[in-house]
């Protein structure tokens, strides 16, 4: 078969007049002659990255492969490959383009590759690539603006992957005999992910750093408008998906100097905060507060349509730091993680800036957790395209209250369910890290943990079978019941958790209640039983933390705002006067007893007449003596002043357990 189609390309191009050479593992290149073109496009939002346009000079021609490297040609390099023939439905054939090759392994292709033939190959420069693109074209696609049928293959974000065939060189080649430089897979470029330089150029190699290697071309099950010409992406380097291989070129590197890397840094002190608790038996609840504000368009911040999904953390030098995702589509390709701080004292929280985003990926799920040693933990999703099923878990950490971050690198490197990072991690007595995650991208499915004993350098799920597990009453499973879930550890080791839907009958009749899942052995197995709580619906989530103080607290909200059956909606409450009256919205509810009884269940309203505005999913809404929030994505850290800073989707509390323990006075 491999022969068949080395004289069907042959054939080719020679038909269209393009010279043409091969090497002994029966690669086929062509020639791409010096030029010149226009780099880039005048993109906004998701594509402002390949802005400016820039006239950019190839000064000398090189030899490209027509084609991807293909999985015969790569297991001449690395026979052992051959295993991964076929994962998950993807490239099972000689003449397929390989796939799951990370960056590393591309490179080292090239210098096997180099050793054996006694020439110079490589991976194409960020420049080389788009310009043998476009080969002498300035629309979208070499095809014009418009990509042909024939060269698509669901080019759509697929939830569950279409699988394709990723047979190389099966549509027209382009101008200068190129093959599937639009879609089937993305392919790896030389360069790190940076933004671009103003101004005409010769032989740009992009950054001498960065996070990110670039890729090109765009994939199968990706939409087409990630397959023009000039769209840029880029992957973590370790990164190795079904979407991703690459192709070479035979040339000496261009004597070009790197341009200088871009650092995140942020300014941020780093005093160290005195922490003073308040006097005792002094309750507080404070003004709410937006965190996410509109940034100033001079700050060319990518702010989006939504905002949502906060994760929130103190530092050492006494700010909090709050992260979120913002979006245009929950499943999109542009939603990128920001960031807002609020410092000791001030009036409100920071204009928010770009906290981390691997281009064009979607970054669904983070959390942050300060160890209470001057580490800070970040934990982040990252899709091998758009949706958020097939997550990886990304980790970084700072030591320098969040002014710098470490490398990123993958907690778990599988693009797979399970792994789509719910804020709330936090340290057990042992000292090992837990990380909650998602285990399903619907509104039930369970949640499943991810342990780190050694500081986050090595994590390991304590689950990986993949039965269903039922949710019922007194049954045993491998997964916490419910999406979104909150968990801590209690004083005897055992793990406590409460999550959303997957709902638990109440005993003597009672209607659905809020699951709650107990672990005797680490999260390897887990026991369920309906709790005394209501369930939590869409748009809303809930926290589960263990107080400075001790005591277990749980916030969640009394049912959601589209119930009409007024029976259903509300919960009772206890005023200072020993009457009850009923509550709507977001509650707070208080153990003392490792969870085995919840005396304090409060509304959390000052009573204070206000309109606020909780963004995303919730909208606006008022909040009175007997109204709170009705719905959101919660986060919560306390700091050491014992303080308990509570967000939602888009608002700020704060308050103590003091006022959480002071009953209000009689609401009417």
């Amino acid at each position: 078969m491999k022969c068949i189609y080395t004289l069907v390309v042959a054939y080719f191009l020679s038909t269209v007049g393009i010279a043409q050479s091969s090497n002994s593992i029966g690669m086929q290149f062509v020639p791409v002659p010096a030029g010149r073109f226009y780099m880039g496009s005048e993109g906004e939002g998701k594509d402002a990255d390949e802005n400016p346009v820039h006239r950019v000079t190839i000064a000398n021609g090189f030899q490209m492969s027509a084609t991807e490297v293909t999985n015969a040609q790569y297991e001449r390099f690395r026979p052992e490959h051959k295993a991964l023939r076929g994962k998950n439905g993807f490239s099972k054939e000689d003449d397929e383009a390989v796939v799951f090759i990370s960056y590393a392994e591309a490179v080292a292709f090239c210098d096997w590759l180099s050793r054996k033939e006694g020439k110079l190959y490589r991976l194409p420069t960020e420049a080389e690539w788009e310009y043998t693109c476009r080969a002498g074209t300035v629309s979208n696609f070499w095809t014009g603006n418009t990509l042909p049928q024939a060269f698509q293959k669901s080019q759509k974000t697929d939830r569950n992957p279409v699988v394709v065939s990723l047979k190389v060189g099966q549509t027209p080649a382009n101008p200068w005999g190129l093959y599937d430089m639009h879609g089937n897979v993305e392919e790896w470029c030389l360069d790190w992910y940076g933004p671009y330089q103003a101004g005409e150029q010769q032989d740009p190699v992009g950054r001498e750093s960065g996070l990110f290697r670039v890729s090109r071309g765009g994939s199968h099950g990706t939409p087409v408008s990630f397959l023009r010409s000039a769209n840029r992406m880029a992957l973590v380097p370790d990164d190795k998906s079904w979407l991703v291989g690459f192709r070479v070129v035979e040339a000496a590197m261009p004597a070009t100097k790197s341009l200088p890397a871009v650092t995140s840094t942020v300014t941020v002190s780093q005093k160290r905060a005195t922490w003073r608790p308040a006097p005792p038996q002094i309750p507080i609840f404070s003004e709410p507060k937006r965190y996410i504000r509109k940034p100033d368009c001079s700050a060319n911040v990518p702010f989006y349509s939504h905002n949502h999904q906060p994760a929130v953390t103190w530092c050492s030098n006494g700010d909090l730091l709050a992260i979120w995702f913002s979006t245009d589509e929950e499943s999109g390709r542009e939603m990128t993680v920001l960031a807002s701080r609020f410092h000791t004292g001030a009036a409100g929280w920071d204009e928010p800036y770009e906290f981390f985003k691997v281009p064009d990926r979607n970054m669904t799920g983070a959390s942050l957790f300060h160890d209470g040693k001057g580490t800070i933990y970040h934990m982040n999703g990252v899709e091998t395209d758009g949706d958020w099923q097939d997550l990886a878990m990304v980790q970084r950490t700072s030591k320098d209250n969040g002014a710098t971050w470490s490398t990123p690198r993958f907690a778990n490197a599988e693009h797979t369910k399970r792994n789509q990072v719910i804020a709330g991690m936090f340290q057990t007595k042992e000292g090992w890290l837990v990380q909650a995650a998602d285990a399903d991208p619907g509104p039930s499915g369970g949640s499943a943990i991810h342990i780190s004993k050694d500081g986050g350098n090595t994590w390991v799920k304590p689950y990986t079978g993949e039965q269903t597990p039922a949710f019922r009453a007194g049954e045993t499973g491998g997964l916490i019941a419910g999406i979104h879930t909150g968990v801590v550890q209690l004083t005897d080791g055992r793990l406590l958790a409460f999550g959303r839907k997957d709902d638990i009958p109440g005993p003597n009749g009672i209607g659905p209640r809020m699951p709650m899942s107990v672990s005797s052995d680490m999260g390897k197995t887990w026991t369920y039983s309906a709790s005394e709580f209501p369930p939590v619906w869409s748009g809303q989530r809930l926290v589960l933390y263990r107080l400075n103080e001790g005591a277990i607290l749980l916030v969640s909200f009394t049912h959601h705002p589209d119930e009409r059956d007024g029976e259903k909606a509300g919960m009772l409450f206890r005023d200072a006067q020993g009457n009850t009256y009923k509550g709507y919205g977001m509650y707070a509810s208080v153990s003392f007893d490792e969870g085995k009884t919840w005396p304090i269940k409060k509304l959390l309203t000052d009573g204070k007449e206000r309109y606020l505005n909780g963004g995303a999913w919730t909208g606006a809404f008022q909040m009175d003596a007997t109204h709170a929030e009705p719905k959101g994505y919660l986060a919560m850290t306390q700091t050491p002043d014992n303080m308990i800073h509570l967000l939602s989707s888009s608002v700020h509390y704060q308050f103590n357990l003091e006022w959480l323990k002071q009953l209000p006075v009689a609401v009417k």
